[in-house]
């Protein structure tokens, strides 16, 4: 399995000619830390969102909740194993319009104590780590290998490797804007509600709209994403 490509959501996830101005919110309005409820068909989760860690991916989703963006999305990829992701498609598999993407700060979200552990909220994207709109992901299990990738003191960098490549003599700046070595960013935690996770990543799954898997085939609603404080 390729990590960089999975947290795609297929060619229909390109829909960029869509967005919309970014972002209405201020991140001073997100506070240190904020607290959200999401109601779906399942249960409620609640969880805790770190603008002191990801100011900027904060923003960008409780903007998202303030427009009710997520009202009546579903989640549209769930993998057991692995995560569960929503926020991008109504409930006839429609592409809702996006803002414009959000910047990524999966290094310094990383940097600040944010991994991509179990009941982790993390921003879902392409193969472009600044493609980050409104579609966000729950891990199910430790994902460690979707982590940003620490790059080593020096400039060049006189060793690397990662993955089983290795990097030799290569200037700091080309490995920090080495798509690979992105990750995703991490931006909030669930504080309860994971049974209604484990729900969700265990239903049954097949193709569904126009995906050809991994879409639950009975149909798991966000019925609403409430900022709680």
């Amino acid at each position: 399995m390729n990590p960089f490509r999975f947290l795609t959501t297929w060619a229909l996830a390109l829909a960029l000619p869509l967005a919309l101005a970014w972002p209405l919110a201020s991140e001073a309005q997100t506070g240190a830390v904020s607290k959200v409820r999401i109601s779906t068909t399942a249960g409620d989760i609640e969880a805790e969102l770190y603008a002191d860690k990801a100011p900027k991916t904060v923003a960008n989703f409780l903007q998202y909740v303030n427009d009710k963006h997520y009202d009546g999305t579903i989640f549209h990829r769930v993998i057991a194993g692995f995560m569960v992701q929503g926020g991008g498609y109504d409930a006839q598999y429609k592409e809702k319009k996006t803002r414009a993407p959000v910047p990524h700060e999966g290094r310094q979200s990383l940097a600040a104590g944010l991994k991509n552990t179990t009941g982790t909220l993390a921003m879902a994207r392409t193969n472009d780590p600044q493609s980050a709109t409104s579609q966000f992901f729950i891990n199910v299990v430790d994902n460690a290998f979707l982590d940003p990738t620490p790059i080593p003191d020096g400039d060049p960098v006189v060793k690397f490797e990662y993955q089983g490549r290795v990097y030799e003599k290569v200037s700091r700046s080309q490995l920090l804007n080495a798509p690979q070595l992105f990750g995703y960013t991490v931006f909030g935690k669930v504080t309860s509600g994971m049974d209604v996770v484990q729900k969700i990543r265990t239903t049954p799954t097949g193709a569904g709209g126009p995906f050809p898997s991994d879409v639950p085939r009975t149909p798991v609603l966000i019925q609403s994403i409430t900022l709680l404080k």
